[in-house]
């Protein structure tokens, strides 16, 4: 297509042309007019390539302009050139270049700000791009999901089978929601949309709630034990005196019909005993120590369990299978509170069998981790929601305490742990131990 310039080119000279052939067959005869005619052509051609001149370099600079708007270089400026028009338009091209260069500058800084905010984040925060592809994940969400980088960017979120996406995958933009893990880490999850492009894009934000319910729940429930407690021992601790007393006079039960209330007063104590010993059972869990770690061998602690247990086991045909238990596994713990610990995941296994199975007692030494398996009923997902709440038992006549004994004993210890049915017949109970004390590795282990 022919350029601007050219066609005023071509028309210019077609018009002086023109004007030469005219003013030869006009003023031949009178070489004087012809002569005159001539200059004035001359003039007026010398006159069109200086207004040309005037009039392109505008649009070279327009050009120019352009072009290192195109390359986004906001650093080109006109100097002035004499001429009105021109400054005009050189002017409001410097004023547009200034705040395009100070906007780009303003966008940059934030940019880079939002950049290190969601990097350094205490929330985890995962990108999508407009096909809900994962663009960007920072490190805490990284941490939450337990997922390598690789394997989530440029992945459809709908591909995964972790718990947290697979529940946000059910959130419509700006919905959010509560989420609970193998009855232990809390979550909060929360999605929304941002506009890119004139098309919207979601993000994922995900929030660990678990240290903030966990003492958010310790102070509650604490506080109701200690009130609990108080109320009870003020209670019971003047009425067996007077139960007692009643009971220590001979003379009240000689008569043969007196038996039945001196058998009713009798089990009114035993149960004003059990009360007492039910509400301090709670208050020692409110007031359980500070461990006093050492270094110790799982083994030994383990066979001390299994042996103890034994009976209760074998009351129903259940059987122990340990395994990988030839040589020591140290751990740095306070002994008596993992011992306690193990009694209660054991006594709960054998509980949730029904006759006859297996409890399996696995260390994968490689991970530092025990595993300790049941062949029982499992956990409901309405019971998998519930665990380690205090209060909340599977069994009709539970208190509710040993694991609420046991997550404060792990967590006490800095030990993760996690209880879930894996598959129908297989309950697990998981605890990852921190890396080796020096004791291990003097040992070599």
């Amino acid at each position: 297509m022919m350029k601007l310039r050219t066609k005023y080119l071509l028309f210019i000279s077609l018009l002086h042309i023109t004007a030469l052939v005219l003013s030869y067959f006009i003023f031949r005869q009178n070489k004087l007019l012809f002569i005159a005619a001539e200059a004035v052509i001359l003039l007026t051609a010398v006159l069109s390539w200086q207004l040309f001149r005037q009039l392109i370099q505008p649009l070279k600079l327009l050009m120019q302009g352009i072009d290192a708007m195109k390359d986004r270089d906001f650093t080109v400026k006109f100097l002035p050139m004499g001429n009105y028009e021109m400054d005009q338009l050189i002017a409001v091209y410097n004023q547009m270049m200034d705040a395009l260069r100070t906007e780009r500058t303003k966008h940059k800084q934030q940019h880079l700000f939002l950049e290190k905010l969601i990097h350094t984040s205490p929330t985890g925060i995962i990108i999508l791009d407009f096909d809900d592809q994962i663009q960007l994940v920072n490190p805490k969400a990284l941490l939450l999901l337990g997922v390598p980088e690789q394997q989530l960017l440029r992945t459809p979120i709908s591909t995964f089978t972790h718990p947290l996406l697979e529940r946000v995958q059910q959130l419509a933009s700006g919905e959010a929601a509560t989420i609970t893990l193998h009855g232990m880490a809390t979550y909060k999850l929360q999605k929304s949309h941002f506009i890119d492009q004139g098309f919207p894009r979601h993000f994922i934000m995900i929030e660990e709630l678990t240290a903030e319910m966990l003492a958010t729940e310790k102070k509650t429930y604490g506080k109701v034990i200690r009130m609990m407690a108080h109320e009870v021992n003020n209670s019971i601790g003047p009425v067996n005196s007077i139960l007692q007393s009643a009971l220590s006079v001979p003379s009240l039960w000689e008569q043969p019909a007196h038996q039945a209330l001196h058998h009713a007063l009798e089990v009114a104590i035993a149960r004003n005993n059990n009360l007492n010993l039910f509400t301090r059972n709670f208050a020692d869990l409110v007031r359980l120590p500070p461990p006093a770690k050492k270094t110790i061998d799982l083994r030994e602690v383990l066979s001390a369990v299994t042996k103890l247990m034994l009976l209760k086991a074998g009351e129903k045909a259940i059987v122990f299978q340990q395994t990988d238990m030839e040589d020591p596994f140290f751990i740095l713990a306070d002994a008596q509170q993992m011992e306690q610990v193990l009694i209660n995941i054991v006594k709960n296994a054998i509980e949730s069998i029904a006759q006859s199975g297996v409890i399996t007692i696995h260390l994968l030494r490689s991970q530092r981790t025990l595993v300790i398996t049941d062949t029982g009923k499992g956990i409901t997902p309405e019971q998998a929601s519930q665990l380690f709440t205090p209060f909340f038992s599977t069994k009709p006549d539970g208190q509710g305490i040993g694991l609420t004994l046991i997550k404060e004993i792990l967590l006490n210890h800095g030990f993760p742990f996690s209880l879930k049915t894996t598959a129908p017949g297989r309950t697990a109970f998981t605890i990852k131990f921190s890396e080796s004390t020096p004791h291990t590795v003097q040992h070599g282990y």
